[in-house]
């Protein structure tokens, strides 16, 4: 069992653990006990004596008032009203830094490296290798892998359980597969990214030529002869799909967030530091700038462009490019349905209406 870190220890490990994770060093002062001992992190409404938590945002600074927490992660924004909370009770402590989100976040994944078990080094007995495979010594291979032939693993690469790598892949050092990830042929991928359960990368798009017989529609298979090309940084959730690229790659930038249930389709394009929520869906060969977010269950249709800088908030639909920065809304309000089956129907008279006023208007002006 482990022996719960004290307050300074976790603001020393922290300052040192700066590396291409972190992009430089996030400075913490402490105020109150440094050697107070924490056992757990916990958020403020649930957290108890040995434990640290954290404020980000001033409505929650109430919470000050009950939290047992045994000491808490602030900015200098809130730094009177915590220090007020610190000095009510013996033994409290606060760590004032200048972003506390961020600092949560690095302090979560370093108290994850401590508790969480590591994965065994070296390649499972019940793995299938292909024919010129590398695998750097310290790759940890899972039971049930499948690996084909010329795939390329680097240097701290974790494959979970039954995954499949496919030929002439490229997995970039410190990167992480999930148990039951497809991860197609030709595909590659940068350094310490993490791909989750059941993610599909480098299926077939979408692709088929149609034909007229008899009296229908037959649809004739495109093969997709390109692949998946993903940067460095970027997490892909589970289930999630990245198609291939018809001829060429589909692209994924650096430090690109995708969460669960995203399908991406082929030759479409995400640049660097875009995040995308559940459910959204991309057809083929849209353009994503950089530094995009886009909300849940939104769609952005094919061949679109957004510029960088572009927000899409949840369920909307983007049926043309966006060529300026902003945020962009395409929201039908919900109601209760008999309501909403009303203003359907007044939509549809939407262009009538318009017509029926523009004569009106010339008629007045007559």
């Amino acid at each position: 069992m482990l022996t719960p870190p004290r307050l300074a220890d976790i603001v020393a490990a922290l300052a040192a653990n700066v590396d291409a994770d972190t992009a430089g060093a996030l400075p913490a002062e402490i105020i109150g006990d440094d050697a107070l001992t924490i056992s757990r992190l916990a958020p403020l409404e649930s957290a108890g004596p040995q434990a640290l938590a954290f404020l980000a945002q001033a409505r929650y600074a109430s919470q000050l008032t009950t939290t047992q927490a045994g000491a808490v992660i602030v900015g200098a924004a809130l730094r009177e009203q915590a220090v007020v909370w610190q000095q009510a009770a013996p033994g409290r402590a606060l760590l004032l830094v200048a972003d506390p989100y961020r600092y949560f976040a690095r302090l979560t994944r370093w108290w994850a490296g401590r508790v969480r078990r590591a994965p065994a080094i070296g390649v499972h007995p019940s793995a299938v290798v292909g024919e010129g495979v590398r695998i750097a010594p310290d790759a940890s291979i899972a039971a049930g892998v499948v690996i084909g032939a010329g795939v390329s693993i680097a240097a701290g690469v974790v494959i979970g359980a039954h995954s499949v790598i496919g030929d002439d892949a490229v997995i970039g050092e410190r990167t992480r597969l999930a148990a039951r990830v497809g991860f197609g042929d030709g595909c590659r991928i940068g350094a310490r990214g993490f791909i989750q359960g059941g993610a599909v990368i480098g299926g077939d798009g979408f692709g088929f030529a149609p034909a007229r017989q008899g009296d229908g529609m037959v649809w004739e298979k495109i093969e997709q002869l390109g692949a998946v090309t993903i940067g460095d940084d970027v997490e892909i959730g589970a289930n999630t799909c990245v198609d291939r690229g018809a001829l060429d790659d589909t692209r994924i930038d650096d430090g690109v967030k995708l969460d669960n249930l995203i399908q991406v389709a082929h030759n479409v394009h995400i640049g660097a530091h875009s995040a995308m929520a559940g459910c959204v869906g991309i057809a083929g060969s849209a353009r994503i700038g950089r530094h995009c977010t886009v909300g849940g269950g939104a769609i952005i249709l094919g061949h679109l462009e957004l510029v960088d800088h572009v927000h899409v908030t949840a369920a909307t639909v983007i049926t043309r490019s966006v060529l300026k920065p902003g945020q962009y809304s395409g929201l039908f309000p919900f109601d209760d349905n008999a309501s909403w089956e009303k203003n359907a129907a007044t939509l549809r008279q939407l262009h009538t209406l318009r017509e029926r006023l523009r004569a009106l208007e010339r008629a007045a002006r007559a």
